[in-house]
């Protein structure tokens, strides 16, 4: 199970058990629809695609530096470039 998506799809949920599935917190036993857990996923993925490649990318000063010393073309092929490459905006993500 997707625990994560789970969680998002259904916030009232408090206990998930990939054999007895999952429940609120008074015990009640939520039924999960996959459609709701898939859209959730598809959420997450771009929460978490948005912060592999923030995370890539050198601080904001080394970018400065970087440019002032080498230009921007320069800067695009060596540093943009290349976290593009590993990290491809997937083509369901609207912005």
């Amino acid at each position: 199970m997707d625990h994560h998506a789970i969680r998002k799809a259904y916030p009232d949920v408090v206990n998930i058990d990939d054999e007895a599935g999952a429940f609120k917190a008074d015990g009640t036993k939520v039924t999960l629809e996959q459609s709701k857990i898939d859209a959730a996923r598809v959420e997450l993925d771009k929460l978490i695609y948005r912060y592999d490649r923030r995370k890539a990318y050198p601080h904001w000063s080394e970018q400065l530096d970087y440019i002032y010393h080498n230009g921007i073309d320069k800067w695009k092929t060596d540093i943009v470039d290349p976290i593009k490459a590993k990290y491809p905006k997937p083509s369901w993500i609207i912005f």
